[in-house]
Protein backbone atom coordinates (compact mmCIF):
# COMPACT_ATOMS: atom_id res chain seq x y z
CA UNK A 1 0.00 0.00 0.00
CA UNK A 2 1.45 3.41 -0.92
CA UNK A 3 2.23 6.10 1.61
CA UNK A 4 -0.49 8.60 2.39
CA UNK A 5 0.14 12.16 1.23
CA UNK A 6 -0.28 15.12 3.54
CA UNK A 7 -2.59 17.82 2.19
CA UNK A 8 -0.08 20.67 1.97
CA UNK A 9 -2.52 23.56 2.36
CA UNK A 10 -4.00 21.89 5.45
CA UNK A 11 -0.51 21.43 6.90
CA UNK A 12 0.05 25.19 6.58
CA UNK A 13 -3.34 26.14 8.05
CA UNK A 14 -3.51 23.80 11.06
CA UNK A 15 -1.06 23.13 13.88
CA UNK A 16 -1.19 20.23 16.33
CA UNK A 17 -0.23 20.99 19.93
CA UNK A 18 1.82 18.72 22.16
CA UNK A 19 -1.37 17.55 23.86
CA UNK A 20 -2.92 16.67 20.49
CA UNK A 21 -5.35 19.53 19.94
CA UNK A 22 -5.70 20.85 16.38
CA UNK A 23 -5.44 24.65 16.31
CA UNK A 24 -6.31 27.14 13.56
CA UNK A 25 -6.25 30.87 12.97
CA UNK A 26 -9.53 32.74 13.04
CA UNK A 27 -11.04 34.41 10.01
CA UNK A 28 -11.36 38.17 9.62
CA UNK A 29 -7.79 39.42 10.06
CA UNK A 30 -6.73 39.78 6.43
CA UNK A 31 -8.01 43.27 5.66
CA UNK A 32 -10.75 45.81 6.54
CA UNK A 33 -9.38 46.17 10.06
CA UNK A 34 -9.87 49.93 10.48
CA UNK A 35 -13.48 49.71 11.68
CA UNK A 36 -12.85 46.83 14.10
CA UNK A 37 -12.12 47.66 17.72
CA UNK A 38 -8.71 46.97 19.24
CA UNK A 39 -10.13 44.39 21.63
CA UNK A 40 -11.89 42.58 18.76
CA UNK A 41 -8.65 42.51 16.74
CA UNK A 42 -6.71 41.17 19.72
CA UNK A 43 -9.31 38.46 20.22
CA UNK A 44 -9.33 37.27 16.59
CA UNK A 45 -5.53 37.25 16.21
CA UNK A 46 -5.30 34.33 18.67
CA UNK A 47 -5.41 30.71 17.55
CA UNK A 48 -8.44 28.63 18.49
CA UNK A 49 -9.16 24.93 18.56
CA UNK A 50 -10.93 23.22 15.69
CA UNK A 51 -14.54 22.27 16.48
CA UNK A 52 -15.32 18.65 17.27
CA UNK A 53 -17.29 18.25 14.05
CA UNK A 54 -14.23 19.19 11.95
CA UNK A 55 -11.56 17.17 13.79
CA UNK A 56 -12.18 14.03 11.73
CA UNK A 57 -12.05 15.95 8.45
CA UNK A 58 -8.82 17.77 9.30
CA UNK A 59 -7.17 14.63 10.67
CA UNK A 60 -7.68 12.83 7.35
CA UNK A 61 -5.72 15.59 5.62
CA UNK A 62 -2.88 15.33 8.16
CA UNK A 63 -2.26 11.57 8.34
CA UNK A 64 1.11 11.71 10.11
CA UNK A 65 0.29 14.26 12.81
CA UNK A 66 -0.40 12.88 16.27
CA UNK A 67 -3.72 14.21 17.52
CA UNK A 68 -6.20 13.26 20.20
CA UNK A 69 -9.52 11.81 19.11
Amino acid sequence: MPKLKTHRSAAKRYKVTATGKIMKRQAGIGHLLQHKSASRKRRIFKMVGVSESHVALVSKELPYKKYSR
